[in-house]
């Protein structure tokens, strides 16, 4: 099969597409030919500098297709089927070998490029506002990043559980574009003041709940504009920053920072994560929550993909097509 490879971590450069060995069923497990390849934010993280766990290796954490064959112990798929997957990596290639636990049916005539999309997004901001953000009915939610994967879910489950908005972007115009997504305030933060806006707009009250998929700098100003006892849940590093935030900030509200990894849910606590997801992916297949895709490239063109990512122009979802 063909892959988007590389030898070592660096620039979206590293990338070469090449024929590596096809994926071999496990008993319990499935391997299906990829249609639609969702970029996450991870991927782009861990081919700047993650861990190689061979040579060539895949990068790539989810992608949905076609079971093409069913290992021995598997007795809930089928070949045929269609399904999107969670892997650890793998998912820039023709063909993908998952656990069977690790897939998800997609519903039918569901555009599979949006399910693709799906559960490390969604599960992440769902996780992010009720499981560890305790998100109740009629509170503030700022949004970081609302243009990113994990942002516009958050701002369309925090609006479809009672929330008013808030969201950040890089552009007045894709602030603009959230509002169809439900945003009910957006702050530019390259001109504007991150604190000053988010209490200026809650009328000196501050945010109940800040979701932060940035880190850094941001995480600093995620404390700021925080209410007294307000909460963070912090679920990634997009900023890429070095440097540790500086949160001594938090102590003074006597508030909290969560971290959130949707990964170790998975492994801890399926029962719970299982049918989150597939209600999630329900969801959007009927419309109820919607996928934005800004791009779709080549699986041959990985490289121009992620430099796209890289270069903060993306609104919603970079897909990679085999």
């Amino acid at each position: 099969m063909k892959a988007a490879v590389y030898y070592r971590t660096g620039p979206p450069s590293v990338f070469q597409y090449e024929e590596v060995p096809d994926p071999v069923v496990r008993p319990r497990g499935i391997v299906f030919k990829v249609e639609a390849i969702s970029i996450e934010g991870g991927d782009v993280l861990h081919r700047a500098g993650g861990e190689l766990v061979g040579t060539p290796h895949i990068v790539g954490y989810q992608a949905a297709g076609t079971i093409v064959a069913v290992g021995e112990a598997v007795t809930d798929r089928f070949v045929g089927q269609k399904v999107v997957a969670t892997m650890p990596n793998g998912s820039h290639a023709e063909y993908a070998s998952v656990p069977s636990i690790a897939s998800y049916v997609v519903p039918d005539d569901a555009d599979i490029h949006a399910i693709a999309c799906v559960p490390v997004a969604f599960g992440t901001a769902d996780d992010c506002l009720f499981e560890f953000g305790h998100l109740i009915r009629g509170e503030t939610v700022l949004v970081q990043a609302g243009a990113g994967g994990v942002g516009l879910a958050a701002v369309q489950l925090a609006k479809r559980a009672g929330a008013t908005v808030l969201a950040t972007a890089s552009t007045d115009e894709r602030l603009e574009r959230l509002r169809e997504y439900g945003m009910d305030y957006g702050i530019n933060y390259v001109d504007k003041n991150l604190a000053g806006e988010a209490f200026r707009l809650t009328e000196g009250r501050g945010i109940d709940l800040v979701v932060d998929p940035v880190g850094g700098k941001t995480l600093e100003g995620s404390v700021a504009a925080l209410r007294y006892r307000g909460r963070i849940t912090w679920v990634g590093n997009a900023g890429r920053e070095e440097a540790l935030p500086d949160v001594r900030g938090i102590m003074q509200k006597n508030a909290s920072i969560t971290g959130v990894y949707l990964g170790a849910e998975f492994a801890q606590n399926p029962a719970r994560t299982r049918p989150l997801i597939e209600g999630l992916i329900a969801d959007v297949a009927r419309g109820d929550l919607k996928v934005a895709i800004d791009s779709t490239f080549p699986l041959s063109e990985a490289a121009a993909a992620h430099a796209h990512i890289e270069s903060r122009q993306a609104f919603g979802r970079v897909v990679l097509v085999p």
